[in-house]
């Protein structure tokens, strides 16, 4: 049996939940208003059922798992943050992993289309494609799948709703269009 840590990370925002295996983070989630939602969502993220993350609470912190905290905590606050943590890519399939390894690279402030990453991964045409791979992120923020917009600089997509993306492009100052103008 593998073994899961949960991370729970209070920030302006509300609570996230984290999942670590090996020293690899295995996902992360957004704030929300409780822990026992946030741990559900993150669940969901891994496919594995919530109690077995309920058993698993880090009651210590390492020094990634404390990156990752002072990093989600200093997003929310509004402050740039990086993320640079060691990821557990093996979760996912390989075409998977080619998109959010473009995706991790966004930086701060900045966006890319569904096309364009299509085009390096070398799928041109595979825009639709490389959305469903961006929605089946478990790393939100640490892989800044809201930094991906439609080719015309409207939304799109985004597993955690259009009002979460809208507040985190917001929040990076980042212009975006939506489909009324």
């Amino acid at each position: 049996m593998i073994v899961m840590n949960l991370q729970l990370v209070h920030t302006p925002w509300g609570c996230s939940a984290a999942a670590w295996e090996k020293g690899l983070l295995a996902g992360v989630t957004l704030p929300h208003d409780n822990e026992k939602e946030a741990i559900g969502t993150l669940a969901g993220y891994l496919k594995i059922r919530q109690d077995r993350l309920i058993n698993e609470v880090l009651e210590k912190t390492d020094e990634l798992q404390q990156r990752l905290a002072e990093g989600l905590v200093d997003y929310f606050a509004g402050k740039p943050v990086a993320f640079d943590l060691p990821l557990l890519w093996s979760r996912l399939t390989p075409f998977q992993q080619r998109v959010l390894k473009v995706v991790k690279e966004i930086p701060y402030g900045q966006v890319i289309s569904y096309g364009e990453i299509a085009r390096q991964i070398g799928c041109p045409g595979g825009a639709r494609a490389v959305g469903g791979a961006v929605g089946s992120n478990p790393w939100l923020l640490v892989v800044p799948c809201h930094r991906v917009l439609a080719g015309n600089r409207q939304l799109g997509g985004f597993s955690s709703g259009l009002t979460w993306k809208e507040k985190l492009l917001k929040l990076e100052n980042i212009p975006y269009k939506t489909s009324h103008g």
